[in-house]
């Protein structure tokens, strides 16, 4: 679940916080936390309270690679002098208990990390009042208009610039991300006709049922060359003449958005005349067979 037992007792505070961690290159192997990064802001106002953010030296030093492969990435030259997990452990449970937490992919990651740094040195981890992971918020609110979920990604989308995989730098990013998205949302639910209904203008993959059914298996009851049969010559020269207009129906009003469009035949109003020659062709193919066939070429006509 995204979100979790948001409040309690009043209003709590939210600390938005990121992890850097080693990446096991084998499996089995451990993480290591590098570097620990919080903001905690007003959640009324979203504006800073209080900030920190740490190096962390790893129990095993080779474990950190000599040059990280990204730009700002911390090496083991950054975090050989800086202070052990256990040194700093009093400030990060001080800044994260009885708070809400607040980051990207959180649940699955960063608040494993921190149970286990605790355990590792033998003391209870801090506990959350509430949780909310903008990963899941963010999938199931603003969707994948922007790609992937990964906080690069929606950070390229917004033009927010590049994520440098820096504790408190991407906790900075992640509030950005969050307000961008929300005042989207904000605006889309404010008007919706305007500003939804192009969602899927001009969308490649849009094919309607009508289009596709021209290739599709041959009705019940027909074999043998049915694709050049006269009804389906008589579809597929209209398609290619009359561009796809819209269905109306009795349950719901015309919508102007593309995805719902398909074409019909007979659009324009009429049924078209049944000509002399068509009505003998239904009598030829009907003699001396039941009713229901004579029924079942009759439908294939109108349809």
């Amino acid at each position: 679940m995204a979100v979790t037992n948001l409040d309690n007792e009043g209003t709590s505070e939210i600390v938005f916080f990121d992890l850097e961690t080693t990446v096991p290159k084998i499996p089995g192997q451990r993480f290591w936390v590098l570097e620990f990064g919080a903001i905690v802001v007003c959640p009324q106002k979203l504006s800073e309270l209080e900030s920190f953010c740490t190096l962390i030296r790893p129990g095993d030093l080779s474990a950190v690679a000599l040059r990280s492969s990204r730009c700002d990435g911390i090496t083991r030259e950054a975090v050989a002098n800086a202070p052990m997990f256990e040194e700093v452990a009093d400030k990060v449970f001080d800044i994260m208990d009885g708070r809400i937490w607040a980051g990207h992919n959180i649940q699955r990651f960063d608040c494993v990390r921190i149970k286990e740094a605790f355990a590792e040195i033998g003391r209870p981890a801090p506990v959350p009042v509430g949780l909310i992971d903008s990963l899941g918020v963010l999938t199931q609110k603003f969707g994948r208009r922007a790609g992937n979920m990964k906080m690069a990604t929606l950070a390229a989308y917004f033009g927010i610039g590049k994520q440098k995989h820096r504790s408190l730098e991407d906790v900075r990013m992640n509030l950005e991300v969050l307000k961008h998205c929300a005042t989207v949302l904000f605006l889309e639910s404010t008007l919706p006709s305007l500003l939804i209904k192009g969602k899927f203008h001009n969308s490649p993959s849009v094919t309607t049922r009508s289009r596709s059914a021209l290739n599709s298996n041959p009705p019940s009851g027909l074999h043998g060359n049915w694709h050049n049969s006269p009804t389906i010559a008589r579809r597929r020269r209209y398609y290619g003449k009359v561009p796809c207009v819209e269905e109306t129906s009795r349950k719901s009003p015309p919508t102007t958005s593309l995805a719902y469009q398909r074409a019909v035949p007979y659009a324009r109003g009429t049924l078209g005349k049944m000509t002399e020659n068509v009505v003998k062709n239904i009598l030829c193919k009907a003699q001396n067979r039941p009713l229901n066939n004579l029924l079942k070429h009759s439908q294939l006509l109108l349809r």
